[in-house]
């Protein structure tokens, strides 16, 4: 897709993962940690109704997600994302953080998930919310090996 960008967001930019990085470096409690977790969440605006197809939409989360994506002129990827569970959005949000506006073929040999090591939030999460991300990861690497066919 080369349309006009939309499902606009901070992640990746303005809230990269360095940024991620300093706001979890205080956190010495799981609890601090999900208190950044939501404040993330937070800071993901409501993706337009109009962007949330059943083509956007992922099975295997607990909480309805979507997600989805553009090529942009540039060759970069531009992702999208919503849920309607506040603790799923802001680890959409991390994820976002991970692969906002990197062309295919930088994020080809990464792990969506990768985040979630760096910041050490992959250990503390739940099985059902592990799953989750997960299949949010393989619609990432779907989206990736499609765009690298194109």
């Amino acid at each position: 897709m080369t349309e006009t960008l939309t499902g606009d967001h901070p992640f990746g930019r303005e809230l990269d993962m360095r940024e991620l990085a300093r706001r979890f470096a205080g956190c010495r409690q799981w609890e601090d940690r999900l208190r950044q977790i939501i404040m993330l969440a937070k800071a993901l605006p409501a993706l337009p109704e109009a962007l949330k197809t059943p083509e956007s939409l992922l099975t295997g989360c607990e909480n309805r997600v979507w997600l989805g994506y553009q090529r942009l002129s540039d060759g970069t990827l531009h992702f999208f994302a919503d849920s309607d569970g506040r603790i799923v959005k802001g680890l959409l949000a991390i994820v976002l953080a991970g692969v906002e506006g990197k062309t295919p073929q930088q994020l080809y040999l990464r792990d969506p998930l990768a985040p979630f090591d760096d910041l050490g939030l992959r250990a503390e999460l739940s099985v059902s919310r592990a799953s989750g991300l997960a299949a949010i990861a393989g619609r990432i690497n779907a989206i990736v090996a499609a765009s690298n066919a194109e």
